[in-house]
């Protein structure tokens, strides 16, 4: 029989009468803690949050220690920047004095809870208003970088809008020629 329980941010595997060192727990030297199991394992797995509420793992403080010294040293080039500093980190040494589960009930005991389910029955959920929707906090979108369309695509189009009339087509204006030059160019 063991169990996985969850302290100090970390995960471990216990068994009656072990010891460990886990994160520095507020409680004094002595003094019994209940631990959070997360999987009970004894003849059959138990992992679903109702059947862990009925299991209780208790742990005897036995000593608050240090975790031996660690040294830390930042550095960067060409700069002249150089530190050192160090760290010990408080732990707590406990020892599991139980691990216990209470058994699921006879299956007398069931048919009376079966039997209540049957004569109360289940409420239906009232349906949750609708929540108006909040706008979007995205970015908007960068405009596309398509092509424009041609302006034979775009001319019909515009017809169209306008009534099914076409617009007279505009004549391409001719350049004058430069005063001063001659408009042949046949040669000198």
């Amino acid at each position: 029989m063991y169990a996985i329980v969850k302290t100090g941010g970390k995960q471990y595997r216990v068994q009656t009468g072990q010891r460990l060192l886990v994160e520095r727990l507020a409680a004094e030297a002595g003094a019994e803690v209940a631990l959070q199991p997360i999987l009970y394992r004894d003849s059959e797995t138990v992992l679903d949050p109702a059947g862990l509420e009925k299991v209780t793992v208790t742990a005897k403080v036995i000593e608050h220690v240090r975790g031996e010294k660690l040294r830390v040293f930042k550095f960067k080039p060409k700069r002249g920047y150089k530190r050192r500093t160090g760290h010990r980190q408080a732990l707590t040494r406990i020892e599991v004095s139980e691990i216990s589960a209470q058994k699921k009930a006879a299956t007398t005991a069931k048919a009376p809870a079966s039997e209540t389910a049957k004569a109360a029955p289940a409420k239906p959920k009232a349906p949750s208003p609708a929540k108006p929707k909040a706008p979007s906090r995205a970015k908007p979108k960068a405009p596309s970088r398509a092509k424009p369309k041609a302006a034979s695509r775009a001319k019909p189009k515009a017809a169209e809008q306008a009534g099914g009339k076409q617009a007279p087509k505009a004549k391409p204006k001719q350049k004058a020629p430069a005063p001063g030059k001659k408009e042949d160019s046949d040669g000198p």
